[in-house]
C-alpha cells in the first residue's frame, strides 16, 4: 500500500483523484448558457440630471428596441455637470453584443469633452440625424466609432464600439428633457 502513496505512483493517484473530483463537480453543477447583463434604471438620474443642470438635459426617449441600460453616472464637479449612460445594444446577426454611450456636460471648452470621450480630435465626416447634423469621428485602433454635437449650452457624444446605424438609433432616440426647478 506504502507503493501508491508515495514518490511517482502517489503523485499519479493524487493527481486522478482531483480530476475525478473536479469532474463530479462539473456534472452536478448547474450550468447557465444565457447571457446576464446587468440591467439598470437610469431614470433617477435623468430625474437628477434635470434639476442639477444648468443646460437642457438629453435623454434616449425611448430605448433603442433590445438595448440593455448598463451604467449611469451623473456628477457635478467644481460646477461641471456631466452624465455619461452605457448601453449593452441589440444582439446583432453573429448573436454578439456591442458597446454605445451617451456622454453630455457643459465642460469648456467643449471640443477638450468632445475630444476626450470620442477618444479623438479627427472628424471622419458628418450625418443627418432627424434633421440635426451630427459630426462623425473614428479611431480605429479601438475600434471606436463617435457621433458629436456642439451644442452652445451642451456638448453630447454617443460613442461606443458599436456601428454606424447603432450609434444613430441612440442619437436618434434623444429627446430634449424640460428643466425642473432647484
Amino acid at each position: 500500500m506504502q507503493r501508491f502513496t508515495q514518490g511517482f505512483y502517489g503523485y499519479v493517484v493524487a493527481v486522478l483523484v482531483c480530476l475525478v473530483g473536479v469532474g463530479i463537480f462539473l456534472l452536478i453543477t448547474p450550468q447557465s448558457r444565457t447571457e446576464h447583463i446587468p440591467k439598470i434604471d437610469f431614470s433617477i438620474d435623468v430625474a437628477n440630471m434635470r434639476h442639477m443642470a444648468p443646460y437642457q438635459v438629453w435623454s434616449p426617449e425611448p430605448v433603442p428596441a433590445g438595448w440593455i441600460p448598463t451604467s449611469s453616472r451623473a456628477t457635478n464637479t467644481k460646477g461641471v455637470v456631466t452624465w455619461q449612460l452605457g448601453f449593452a445594444t441589440a444582439k446583432g446577426p453573429d448573436d454578439e453584443r456591442s458597446h454605445a454611450s451617451l456622454a453630455q456636460s457643459d465642460e469648456k471648452p467643449a471640443a477638450e469633452f468632445a475630444n476626450r470621450m470620442a477618444n479623438t480630435d479627427k472628424a471622419t465626416g458628418n450625418i443627418q440625424i432627424n434633421g440635426v447634423t451630427w459630426q462623425q469621428r473614428f479611431r480605429e485602433d479601438k475600434d471606436q466609432r463617435s457621433l458629436v454635437q456642439l451644442l452652445p449650452d451642451v456638448t453630447i457624444v454617443v460613442t461606443g464600439t458599436a456601428q454606424w446605424d447603432e450609434l444613430s438609433a441612440l442619437a436618434g432616440s434623444l429627446k430634449k428633457q424640460s428643466k425642473l426647478p432647484s
